[in-house]
Order: C-alpha cells, then sequence, then structure tokens
C-alpha cells in the first residue's frame, strides 16, 4: 500500500469521506467545528454540501489520503480563527498564537489499521506548515489505551497525536463518549 496525502480540492473526494451515501440526508460533512453552530443547525439535506462547495472555493478544507488514486481518508485543518474551537468554552486557548487546528481524522471502513490515521496527522501537519500555521492543536481523547466508540473516534487518540510529535498543551472541559479531550500541539517555528 502506498499512502499519499494531499490538499482536498475534490469535492467528489470529500464527498466520499464526509458526505451521505444518500444526497438528501442529514449528516455532518464536517462542518460542526468549523461553521457557526447557529448556521450548522440550520443547514440540512443538499444545503450542507453546498456549503462545502462554498469552503472548497475559499481553499481546501484539510487533506484527503490516496491508496493507489482511491480516496480513503480525510482530516480537517483549518486556522482555528475560522473554526468554532476559536470560542469555545469547553476547550480553552494556551495562548494567543494563531494556531492551526485538527479536529477531524476519517478513514474509510475496509482501511482502518493500516496507518491511514497516521499518514492523514502528517499531511495535515505539512499542508498547515506550507500555508504558514505557526502550530497545529488537536483535541483528541485522552483515551488512555481503552477502546473508542468508532463514531466517536474522529478526534483522534492522544496516542496518535504523540507519535506526530505533538506534546500535551492543556487538559480541557470537553468529554467525548467518556473520555477527557486534551490539548495537544505542534510547534512549526
Amino acid at each position: 500500500m502506498t499512502i499519499s496525502v494531499r490538499p482536498a480540492t475534490d469535492f467528489d473526494d470529500i464527498a466520499t469521506l464526509v458526505g451521505p451515501k444518500k444526497p438528501g440526508s442529514n449528516v455532518c460533512w464536517c462542518l460542526s467545528y468549523r461553521i457557526p453552530a447557529k448556521e450548522n443547525l440550520a443547514l440540512s439535506g443538499t444545503a450542507r454540501a453546498e456549503r462545502v462547495r462554498g469552503l472548497l472555493r475559499e481553499g481546501p478544507p484539510g487533506v484527503l489520503a490516496y491508496d493507489d488514486g482511491n480516496v480513503v481518508g480525510w482530516a480537517a485543518v483549518h486556522p482555528r480563527a475560522d473554526t468554532s474551537f476559536a470560542t469555545s468554552r469547553k476547550i480553552p486557548h494556551v495562548d494567543d498564537l494563531d494556531v492551526w487546528s485538527v479536529w477531524c481524522i476519517r478513514v474509510r471502513p475496509g482501511h482502518r489499521g493500516s496507518g491511514i490515521s497516521h499518514a492523514l496527522l502528517a499531511g495535515a501537519i505539512d499542508f498547515a506548515r506550507e500555508c504558514g500555521a505557526p502550530a497545529v492543536e488537536g483535541y483528541p481523547v485522552d483515551n488512555r489505551g481503552q477502546k473508542v466508540d468508532l463514531t466517536m473516534a474522529y478526534v483522534g487518540t492522544r496516542s496518535l497525536f504523540e507519535k506526530a510529535g505533538f506534546h500535551l498543551a492543556a487538559p480541557t472541559e470537553s468529554v467525548l463518549n467518556g473520555f477527557p479531550r486534551v490539548i495537544m500541539r505542534l510547534d512549526l517555528r
């Protein structure tokens, strides 16, 4: 398997990873942290896809992983200032640095367990670095090796971020699937 990761510029590939099987269905589309909560709640059906198309016109909303040309993974990465993390009460700011956030890592069924999450996180770091980010943060669960439900594993685990060189920057008041979330940071300066 040869995994390549590159900025997400193809709408159809993004849709394969974060869109619904039926176009009119309501699924996240990885918008819940990317746009204001009121707007996110107001969007339904195909309006969610159109919002992603709009974001895509502004630039890649993340990175995609490919195996032999087939899209197999997605990671959302963007400046924190343009996400709901900018105003989160449960996930505090460590400092005033204009960090980028990684908040969603998804691997297609049938491809999990083969290191794609690690490649996606590395690709998100590279993309943020190329865009001038001084640091990258993630907000994974600190599951201490316990199994995380797949529907809640999208935030990643502390160990995934540690293996990519991130360090624990701060605890949070956020809990997901019974696990505390932590702020993990990688300085790119």
